[in-house]
Protein backbone atom coordinates (compact mmCIF):
# COMPACT_ATOMS: atom_id res chain seq x y z
CA UNK A 1 0.00 0.00 0.00
CA UNK A 2 1.27 3.36 -1.14
CA UNK A 3 1.47 6.42 1.58
CA UNK A 4 -1.07 7.86 -0.07
CA UNK A 5 -3.49 5.48 -0.34
CA UNK A 6 -3.05 4.72 3.38
CA UNK A 7 -3.30 8.26 4.26
CA UNK A 8 -6.77 8.30 2.00
CA UNK A 9 -8.08 5.11 4.30
CA UNK A 10 -7.05 7.07 7.47
CA UNK A 11 -8.43 10.09 6.48
CA UNK A 12 -11.76 7.82 5.41
CA UNK A 13 -11.70 6.23 8.62
CA UNK A 14 -11.13 9.74 10.64
CA UNK A 15 -14.13 11.02 9.15
CA UNK A 16 -16.37 8.28 9.68
CA UNK A 17 -15.71 8.07 13.08
CA UNK A 18 -16.51 11.46 13.37
CA UNK A 19 -19.87 10.90 11.81
CA UNK A 20 -20.62 8.14 14.14
CA UNK A 21 -19.59 9.47 16.96
CA UNK A 22 -22.16 12.44 16.21
CA UNK A 23 -24.76 9.57 15.81
CA UNK A 24 -24.10 7.96 19.35
CA UNK A 25 -23.55 11.61 21.28
CA UNK A 26 -27.61 12.13 19.45
CA UNK A 27 -28.63 8.61 20.72
CA UNK A 28 -27.36 9.16 23.97
CA UNK A 29 -28.80 13.13 24.44
CA UNK A 30 -32.51 11.22 23.49
CA UNK A 31 -32.28 8.51 25.24
CA UNK A 32 -34.83 9.55 27.83
CA UNK A 33 -37.43 10.35 24.66
CA UNK A 34 -40.03 7.92 24.28
CA UNK A 35 -40.44 8.37 20.62
CA UNK A 36 -37.10 8.37 19.33
CA UNK A 37 -35.78 5.46 17.29
CA UNK A 38 -31.85 4.49 18.14
CA UNK A 39 -30.12 5.53 14.89
CA UNK A 40 -26.78 4.07 13.66
CA UNK A 41 -24.48 4.40 10.67
CA UNK A 42 -25.01 2.41 7.51
CA UNK A 43 -21.27 1.23 6.15
CA UNK A 44 -20.57 0.08 2.74
CA UNK A 45 -16.85 -0.94 1.29
CA UNK A 46 -14.98 1.37 -1.19
CA UNK A 47 -11.63 1.65 -2.60
CA UNK A 48 -10.00 3.56 0.48
CA UNK A 49 -11.65 1.52 3.10
CA UNK A 50 -15.48 2.64 3.96
CA UNK A 51 -17.81 5.07 3.86
CA UNK A 52 -20.83 5.89 5.28
CA UNK A 53 -24.03 5.38 2.70
CA UNK A 54 -26.71 6.54 4.99
CA UNK A 55 -28.37 6.44 8.31
CA UNK A 56 -30.46 3.26 9.35
CA UNK A 57 -33.10 4.08 12.19
CA UNK A 58 -34.25 0.84 14.47
CA UNK A 59 -37.60 -0.12 13.66
CA UNK A 60 -40.13 -3.17 14.57
CA UNK A 61 -42.99 -2.99 12.34
CA UNK A 62 -45.17 -5.63 14.53
CA UNK A 63 -44.42 -4.75 18.04
CA UNK A 64 -45.03 -0.96 16.72
CA UNK A 65 -48.40 -2.15 15.93
CA UNK A 66 -49.12 -3.85 19.03
CA UNK A 67 -48.22 -0.72 20.88
CA UNK A 68 -50.80 1.39 18.87
CA UNK A 69 -54.04 -1.28 19.65
CA UNK A 70 -52.63 -1.87 23.13
CA UNK A 71 -52.28 2.03 23.88
CA UNK A 72 -55.32 2.51 22.31
CA UNK A 73 -57.36 0.31 24.74
CA UNK A 74 -55.96 1.50 27.60
CA UNK A 75 -57.36 5.05 26.78
CA UNK A 76 -60.95 3.41 26.13
CA UNK A 77 -60.73 1.55 29.07
CA UNK A 78 -58.93 4.38 31.00
CA UNK A 79 -61.77 6.88 30.12
CA UNK A 80 -64.73 4.43 30.95
CA UNK A 81 -63.52 4.13 34.65
CA UNK A 82 -62.51 7.55 35.46
CA UNK A 83 -66.39 8.54 34.20
CA UNK A 84 -67.56 5.92 35.85
CA UNK A 85 -66.37 6.79 39.31
CA UNK A 86 -67.16 10.32 38.37
CA UNK A 87 -70.93 9.21 37.84
CA UNK A 88 -70.69 7.15 41.43
CA UNK A 89 -69.54 9.57 43.21
CA UNK A 90 -72.20 11.89 42.07
CA UNK A 91 -75.60 10.44 41.50
CA UNK A 92 -74.62 8.23 44.27
CA UNK A 93 -72.29 9.89 46.83
CA UNK A 94 -69.34 8.39 48.85
CA UNK A 95 -70.20 4.83 49.46
CA UNK A 96 -73.66 5.41 47.97
CA UNK A 97 -74.84 7.04 51.03
CA UNK A 98 -76.71 9.72 48.86
CA UNK A 99 -77.89 7.21 46.52
CA UNK A 100 -81.72 6.70 45.95
CA UNK A 101 -81.68 3.50 47.74
CA UNK A 102 -79.80 4.82 51.08
CA UNK A 103 -82.60 7.82 51.12
CA UNK A 104 -85.71 5.18 50.42
CA UNK A 105 -84.35 3.28 53.12
CA UNK A 106 -84.38 5.99 55.73
CA UNK A 107 -87.52 6.53 54.18
CA UNK A 108 -88.51 3.37 55.19
CA UNK A 109 -87.55 3.43 58.81
CA UNK A 110 -88.98 6.44 59.53
CA UNK A 111 -92.12 4.88 58.31
CA UNK A 112 -92.08 2.05 60.50
CA UNK A 113 -91.46 4.33 63.65
CA UNK A 114 -94.19 6.30 62.84
CA UNK A 115 -96.60 2.89 62.50
CA UNK A 116 -95.32 1.85 65.80
CA UNK A 117 -96.53 5.13 67.28
CA UNK A 118 -98.92 6.49 65.14
CA UNK A 119 -100.04 9.26 67.09
CA UNK A 120 -96.75 10.87 67.70
CA UNK A 121 -96.35 14.22 65.38
CA UNK A 122 -92.75 14.03 65.57
CA UNK A 123 -92.50 10.71 63.86
CA UNK A 124 -94.71 11.73 61.27
CA UNK A 125 -92.76 14.76 60.33
CA UNK A 126 -89.33 12.91 60.73
CA UNK A 127 -91.51 10.38 57.31
CA UNK A 128 -91.58 13.92 55.88
CA UNK A 129 -88.18 14.65 56.21
CA UNK A 130 -87.72 11.22 54.88
CA UNK A 131 -89.73 11.40 51.99
CA UNK A 132 -88.09 15.06 50.90
CA UNK A 133 -84.85 13.11 50.89
CA UNK A 134 -86.01 10.50 48.37
CA UNK A 135 -87.40 13.25 45.93
CA UNK A 136 -84.27 15.24 46.59
CA UNK A 137 -81.96 12.56 45.65
CA UNK A 138 -83.85 11.48 42.69
CA UNK A 139 -84.50 15.13 41.33
CA UNK A 140 -80.86 16.08 41.91
CA UNK A 141 -79.59 12.60 40.33
CA UNK A 142 -81.37 13.20 37.44
CA UNK A 143 -79.52 16.78 37.53
CA UNK A 144 -76.72 15.07 38.11
CA UNK A 145 -76.98 12.38 34.88
CA UNK A 146 -77.55 15.12 32.58
CA UNK A 147 -75.28 17.36 33.67
CA UNK A 148 -72.69 14.52 32.82
CA UNK A 149 -73.90 14.07 29.72
CA UNK A 150 -73.28 17.31 28.65
CA UNK A 151 -69.93 17.37 30.07
CA UNK A 152 -68.71 14.81 28.11
CA UNK A 153 -70.19 16.19 25.36
CA UNK A 154 -67.62 18.79 25.88
CA UNK A 155 -64.65 16.70 26.31
CA UNK A 156 -65.53 14.55 22.97
CA UNK A 157 -66.13 18.19 21.10
CA UNK A 158 -62.44 19.06 22.53
CA UNK A 159 -60.84 15.44 21.34
CA UNK A 160 -62.72 15.92 18.02
CA UNK A 161 -60.49 19.15 17.78
CA UNK A 162 -57.57 17.20 19.07
CA UNK A 163 -57.90 14.78 16.60
CA UNK A 164 -58.42 17.02 13.73
CA UNK A 165 -54.69 18.84 14.72
CA UNK A 166 -53.13 15.47 14.65
CA UNK A 167 -54.58 14.68 11.85
CA UNK A 168 -53.12 17.54 10.29
CA UNK A 169 -49.77 17.19 11.62
CA UNK A 170 -49.68 13.79 10.64
CA UNK A 171 -50.37 15.01 6.74
CA UNK A 172 -47.09 17.19 7.11
CA UNK A 173 -44.67 15.01 8.91
CA UNK A 174 -46.00 11.97 6.12
CA UNK A 175 -45.31 14.63 3.22
CA UNK A 176 -41.87 15.64 4.66
CA UNK A 177 -40.66 12.00 4.74
CA UNK A 178 -42.27 10.95 1.43
CA UNK A 179 -40.79 14.59 -0.06
CA UNK A 180 -37.46 13.59 2.12
CA UNK A 181 -37.25 10.02 0.75
CA UNK A 182 -37.71 10.99 -3.01
CA UNK A 183 -34.95 13.27 -2.74
CA UNK A 184 -32.45 10.82 -0.56
CA UNK A 185 -32.11 12.82 2.36
CA UNK A 186 -31.92 11.68 6.00
CA UNK A 187 -35.74 11.52 6.96
CA UNK A 188 -35.35 9.37 10.93
CA UNK A 189 -36.17 13.07 12.25
CA UNK A 190 -39.69 13.11 10.13
CA UNK A 191 -40.57 9.27 11.13
CA UNK A 192 -40.25 9.81 14.75
CA UNK A 193 -42.57 12.68 14.44
CA UNK A 194 -44.87 10.94 12.05
CA UNK A 195 -44.84 7.74 14.77
CA UNK A 196 -45.19 10.08 17.54
CA UNK A 197 -48.43 11.14 16.34
CA UNK A 198 -49.42 7.85 15.70
CA UNK A 199 -49.14 7.16 19.69
CA UNK A 200 -51.04 10.19 19.98
CA UNK A 201 -53.70 9.83 17.37
CA UNK A 202 -54.49 6.32 18.60
CA UNK A 203 -55.31 7.61 22.32
CA UNK A 204 -58.44 8.98 20.51
CA UNK A 205 -59.52 6.27 17.70
CA UNK A 206 -57.71 2.80 16.92
CA UNK A 207 -55.49 3.26 14.37
CA UNK A 208 -54.01 0.58 11.69
CA UNK A 209 -51.38 2.11 9.17
CA UNK A 210 -50.82 0.94 5.49
CA UNK A 211 -47.44 1.15 3.89
CA UNK A 212 -46.86 2.81 0.37
CA UNK A 213 -44.58 3.58 -1.74
CA UNK A 214 -41.72 6.17 -0.83
CA UNK A 215 -42.52 5.77 2.76
CA UNK A 216 -45.92 7.19 2.53
CA UNK A 217 -48.50 5.81 5.02
CA UNK A 218 -52.22 5.48 4.86
CA UNK A 219 -54.77 5.61 7.93
CA UNK A 220 -57.23 3.91 9.04
CA UNK A 221 -59.77 3.11 12.08
CA UNK A 222 -60.38 -0.42 13.60
CA UNK A 223 -63.12 -0.51 11.75
CA UNK A 224 -61.88 0.17 8.16
CA UNK A 225 -62.49 3.86 8.00
CA UNK A 226 -60.49 6.42 6.31
CA UNK A 227 -58.21 8.54 8.17
CA UNK A 228 -55.76 9.84 6.08
CA UNK A 229 -54.91 9.16 2.39
CA UNK A 230 -53.02 11.85 0.98
CA UNK A 231 -54.57 14.24 3.03
CA UNK A 232 -56.49 13.94 7.02
CA UNK A 233 -59.85 13.30 6.93
CA UNK A 234 -62.31 15.38 8.36
CA UNK A 235 -63.69 14.54 12.02
CA UNK A 236 -67.52 15.96 12.79
CA UNK A 237 -69.27 16.73 15.85
CA UNK A 238 -72.02 18.77 17.24
CA UNK A 239 -72.30 19.18 20.75
CA UNK A 240 -75.66 19.77 22.77
CA UNK A 241 -74.91 22.48 25.30
CA UNK A 242 -77.75 21.22 27.97
CA UNK A 243 -79.44 17.15 27.97
CA UNK A 244 -82.85 16.49 29.25
CA UNK A 245 -84.11 12.76 29.75
CA UNK A 246 -84.69 10.63 26.91
CA UNK A 247 -82.41 12.99 24.97
CA UNK A 248 -80.14 11.18 21.95
CA UNK A 249 -76.47 12.87 21.30
CA UNK A 250 -75.04 13.25 17.98
CA UNK A 251 -72.76 10.89 16.74
CA UNK A 252 -68.97 11.28 15.63
CA UNK A 253 -67.89 11.21 12.07
CA UNK A 254 -64.83 9.76 10.76
CA UNK A 255 -65.12 10.78 6.89
CA UNK A 256 -68.75 10.50 7.14
CA UNK A 257 -69.21 7.71 8.88
CA UNK A 258 -70.54 7.73 12.61
CA UNK A 259 -67.72 6.28 15.53
CA UNK A 260 -69.28 3.30 17.17
CA UNK A 261 -69.59 3.60 21.02
CA UNK A 262 -68.15 0.87 23.44
CA UNK A 263 -70.01 -1.69 25.15
CA UNK A 264 -69.27 -3.78 28.81
CA UNK A 265 -67.34 -2.83 32.13
CA UNK A 266 -64.05 -4.09 30.10
CA UNK A 267 -65.17 -2.17 27.06
CA UNK A 268 -64.54 -2.58 23.23
CA UNK A 269 -63.74 0.98 23.10
CA UNK A 270 -60.11 1.26 21.81
CA UNK A 271 -59.49 5.05 22.14
CA UNK A 272 -61.21 8.10 24.71
CA UNK A 273 -64.00 8.80 22.20
CA UNK A 274 -65.96 5.47 21.72
CA UNK A 275 -65.56 5.36 25.62
CA UNK A 276 -67.24 9.05 26.38
CA UNK A 277 -69.90 7.88 23.71
CA UNK A 278 -70.19 5.14 25.83
CA UNK A 279 -70.74 6.69 29.17
CA UNK A 280 -73.07 9.60 27.64
CA UNK A 281 -75.20 7.81 25.50
CA UNK A 282 -75.40 3.77 27.23
CA UNK A 283 -73.68 4.02 31.30
CA UNK A 284 -75.95 7.61 31.67
CA UNK A 285 -78.63 6.72 29.88
CA UNK A 286 -78.86 3.62 32.04
CA UNK A 287 -78.90 5.25 35.11
CA UNK A 288 -81.65 7.70 34.46
CA UNK A 289 -83.61 4.95 33.09
CA UNK A 290 -83.08 3.04 36.72
CA UNK A 291 -84.14 6.54 38.56
CA UNK A 292 -87.14 6.94 36.73
CA UNK A 293 -88.38 3.71 37.37
CA UNK A 294 -87.46 4.44 40.93
CA UNK A 295 -89.58 7.35 41.03
CA UNK A 296 -92.12 5.63 39.62
CA UNK A 297 -92.24 2.84 41.74
CA UNK A 298 -92.54 5.19 44.55
CA UNK A 299 -95.39 6.74 43.05
CA UNK A 300 -97.22 3.76 42.65
CA UNK A 301 -96.02 2.37 46.25
CA UNK A 302 -97.39 5.23 48.13
CA UNK A 303 -100.56 5.48 45.84
CA UNK A 304 -104.04 6.17 47.53
CA UNK A 305 -106.41 3.72 47.32
CA UNK A 306 -110.31 3.64 47.87
CA UNK A 307 -111.05 0.78 50.57
CA UNK A 308 -114.29 -0.11 48.62
CA UNK A 309 -112.32 -0.73 45.76
CA UNK A 310 -114.88 1.48 43.53
CA UNK A 311 -112.83 4.73 42.78
CA UNK A 312 -109.13 4.72 40.80
CA UNK A 313 -106.10 4.57 42.54
CA UNK A 314 -104.58 8.01 42.70
CA UNK A 315 -100.86 9.89 43.60
CA UNK A 316 -100.62 9.77 47.55
CA UNK A 317 -97.88 11.15 49.30
CA UNK A 318 -95.49 11.37 45.87
CA UNK A 319 -96.81 12.91 42.67
CA UNK A 320 -96.05 13.75 39.18
CA UNK A 321 -96.44 16.32 36.78
CA UNK A 322 -99.53 13.87 35.36
CA UNK A 323 -101.01 13.59 38.56
CA UNK A 324 -103.52 12.74 40.47
CA UNK A 325 -103.57 9.62 37.68
CA UNK A 326 -100.82 7.53 38.25
CA UNK A 327 -98.52 6.59 35.62
CA UNK A 328 -99.12 3.35 33.58
CA UNK A 329 -97.20 0.29 35.04
CA UNK A 330 -94.64 -1.21 33.80
CA UNK A 331 -93.58 1.82 31.75
CA UNK A 332 -90.71 4.09 31.60
CA UNK A 333 -91.60 7.71 31.86
CA UNK A 334 -88.17 9.71 30.59
CA UNK A 335 -87.90 12.44 33.45
CA UNK A 336 -89.59 11.09 35.86
CA UNK A 337 -87.57 11.27 38.35
CA UNK A 338 -86.71 14.69 37.80
CA UNK A 339 -90.35 15.66 38.24
CA UNK A 340 -91.13 13.95 41.06
CA UNK A 341 -92.24 15.63 44.41
CA UNK A 342 -94.17 15.85 47.19
CA UNK A 343 -97.91 15.61 47.44
CA UNK A 344 -98.86 19.04 48.90
CA UNK A 345 -101.49 17.69 51.14
CA UNK A 346 -99.50 15.69 52.94
CA UNK A 347 -97.06 18.84 53.71
CA UNK A 348 -99.90 20.75 55.16
CA UNK A 349 -101.13 17.39 57.19
CA UNK A 350 -98.82 14.41 58.06
CA UNK A 351 -101.81 12.79 59.59
CA UNK A 352 -103.01 11.95 55.58
CA UNK A 353 -100.29 9.69 55.20
CA UNK A 354 -101.84 7.67 58.47
CA UNK A 355 -105.55 8.28 57.81
CA UNK A 356 -106.15 8.71 53.94
CA UNK A 357 -108.01 11.05 52.28
CA UNK A 358 -105.61 13.30 50.59
CA UNK A 359 -108.00 12.62 47.21
CA UNK A 360 -111.01 12.98 48.80
CA UNK A 361 -113.42 11.53 51.42
CA UNK A 362 -113.52 8.20 49.32
CA UNK A 363 -109.60 7.31 49.95
CA UNK A 364 -109.66 8.15 53.85
CA UNK A 365 -109.46 4.76 55.63
CA UNK A 366 -109.34 5.42 59.12
CA UNK A 367 -113.04 6.32 59.28
CA UNK A 368 -113.14 6.24 62.92
CA UNK A 369 -110.18 8.65 63.18
CA UNK A 370 -108.14 6.40 65.97
CA UNK A 371 -104.86 8.01 66.72
CA UNK A 372 -103.47 4.66 67.19
CA UNK A 373 -104.68 3.66 63.72
CA UNK A 374 -101.22 1.97 61.70
CA UNK A 375 -102.95 -0.38 59.31
CA UNK A 376 -102.74 2.13 56.08
CA UNK A 377 -99.08 2.96 57.46
CA UNK A 378 -98.17 -0.90 57.70
CA UNK A 379 -99.55 -1.35 54.20
CA UNK A 380 -97.33 1.16 52.65
CA UNK A 381 -94.88 -0.80 54.25
CA UNK A 382 -95.92 -4.04 52.93
CA UNK A 383 -95.70 -2.39 49.25
CA UNK A 384 -92.05 -1.34 48.97
CA UNK A 385 -90.84 -4.95 49.92
CA UNK A 386 -94.02 -6.64 47.49
CA UNK A 387 -93.27 -7.25 43.94
CA UNK A 388 -93.99 -4.95 41.28
CA UNK A 389 -93.10 -5.08 36.96
CA UNK A 390 -90.65 -2.61 36.09
CA UNK A 391 -89.98 -1.64 32.34
CA UNK A 392 -87.34 -4.05 31.15
CA UNK A 393 -85.17 -0.60 29.40
CA UNK A 394 -84.45 -0.42 33.07
CA UNK A 395 -81.85 -3.09 32.25
CA UNK A 396 -82.16 -4.33 35.29
CA UNK A 397 -84.72 -7.39 36.18
CA UNK A 398 -88.55 -6.70 35.54
CA UNK A 399 -90.47 -8.13 38.64
CA UNK A 400 -89.24 -7.30 42.03
CA UNK A 401 -89.55 -5.08 45.17
CA UNK A 402 -88.87 -1.56 45.18
CA UNK A 403 -86.35 -1.78 48.06
CA UNK A 404 -85.17 -4.26 45.53
CA UNK A 405 -84.82 -2.51 42.56
CA UNK A 406 -82.76 0.25 44.25
CA UNK A 407 -80.61 -2.17 45.93
CA UNK A 408 -80.20 -3.93 42.10
CA UNK A 409 -79.14 0.03 40.75
CA UNK A 410 -76.03 0.39 43.37
CA UNK A 411 -74.76 -3.04 42.07
CA UNK A 412 -75.66 -2.63 38.62
CA UNK A 413 -73.40 0.15 38.36
CA UNK A 414 -70.64 -1.13 41.08
CA UNK A 415 -71.00 -4.05 38.51
CA UNK A 416 -69.80 -2.30 36.05
CA UNK A 417 -67.04 -0.07 38.03
CA UNK A 418 -65.63 -3.30 39.21
CA UNK A 419 -64.83 -4.96 35.43
CA UNK A 420 -64.02 -1.49 33.98
CA UNK A 421 -60.88 -1.15 36.53
CA UNK A 422 -59.57 -4.48 36.18
CA UNK A 423 -59.98 -3.96 32.67
CA UNK A 424 -58.04 -0.98 33.19
CA UNK A 425 -55.45 -2.62 35.24
CA UNK A 426 -54.95 -5.26 32.36
CA UNK A 427 -54.80 -2.82 29.46
CA UNK A 428 -52.55 -0.26 31.39
CA UNK A 429 -50.19 -3.33 31.90
CA UNK A 430 -50.06 -4.44 28.14
CA UNK A 431 -50.09 -1.48 27.37
CA UNK A 432 -46.93 -0.81 29.55
CA UNK A 433 -45.29 -4.36 28.65
CA UNK A 434 -45.57 -3.43 24.36
CA UNK A 435 -44.12 -0.31 24.72
CA UNK A 436 -41.05 -1.79 26.82
CA UNK A 437 -40.30 -4.53 24.51
CA UNK A 438 -41.16 -1.70 21.91
CA UNK A 439 -38.34 0.36 23.43
CA UNK A 440 -35.89 -2.49 23.98
CA UNK A 441 -35.58 -3.51 20.38
CA UNK A 442 -35.94 0.56 19.15
CA UNK A 443 -34.48 2.27 21.49
CA UNK A 444 -31.55 3.62 22.80
CA UNK A 445 -29.51 1.73 25.60
CA UNK A 446 -27.41 3.98 27.23
CA UNK A 447 -24.56 1.64 27.58
CA UNK A 448 -24.38 -0.11 24.96
CA UNK A 449 -24.07 3.65 23.25
CA UNK A 450 -21.20 4.53 25.54
CA UNK A 451 -19.54 0.75 24.69
CA UNK A 452 -20.00 2.30 21.32
CA UNK A 453 -18.52 5.71 21.88
CA UNK A 454 -15.11 4.41 24.06
CA UNK A 455 -14.82 2.09 20.75
CA UNK A 456 -14.92 4.83 18.65
CA UNK A 457 -12.44 6.87 20.75
CA UNK A 458 -10.25 4.52 20.39
CA UNK A 459 -10.82 4.04 16.19
CA UNK A 460 -10.25 7.46 16.32
CA UNK A 461 -7.14 7.62 18.09
CA UNK A 462 -5.91 4.60 15.96
CA UNK A 463 -6.47 6.89 12.87
CA UNK A 464 -4.75 10.28 14.27
CA UNK A 465 -1.80 7.81 15.05
CA UNK A 466 -1.72 6.44 11.46
CA UNK A 467 -1.91 10.04 10.26
CA UNK A 468 0.80 11.23 12.07
CA UNK A 469 3.32 8.59 11.11
CA UNK A 470 2.45 8.81 7.37
CA UNK A 471 2.80 12.73 8.14
CA UNK A 472 6.11 11.99 9.80
CA UNK A 473 7.13 9.08 6.82
CA UNK A 474 6.38 11.86 4.04
CA UNK A 475 8.15 14.17 5.96
CA UNK A 476 11.48 12.09 6.24
CA UNK A 477 10.90 11.51 2.45
CA UNK A 478 10.47 14.89 1.65
CA UNK A 479 14.26 15.34 3.60
CA UNK A 480 15.50 12.68 1.59
CA UNK A 481 14.90 13.96 -1.62
CA UNK A 482 16.19 17.29 -1.22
Amino acid sequence: MSLTSALSTAQSALFNTSRRTDIVSRNISEASNPDYARRSAALASSGDGARITGIRRATDDALFRQNLSALSQWSGQSVLSKGLDTLQVRVNGVDNAGSPAAALTALQEALQSYAATPSSQSAAQSVMEAARGVVRSLNEGTATVQSFRAELDREIATSVGELNRLLAEFEAANNEVVTGTRAGRDISDALDRRDALLKDISAYVPVSSVARGDNDMMLVTGDGVTLFETVARTVTFSPNSTYAPGMTGNAVYIDGVPLAAGSGGNTSAAGSLAANLQLRDTVAVQMQRQLDETARGLITAFAETDPSGTLADRAGLFTWPGGPALPAAATLVHGLAGNIALNTSFLADPDLLRDGGANGAGYVHNTEGGASYADLLNAYLGKLDAPMSFDPAGGLEATQSLNAFAAESIGWLESLRKDAARGAQTKEALATHTQTVLSDATGVNIDEEMSLLLDLENSYEASARLIATIDTMLSALMEATR
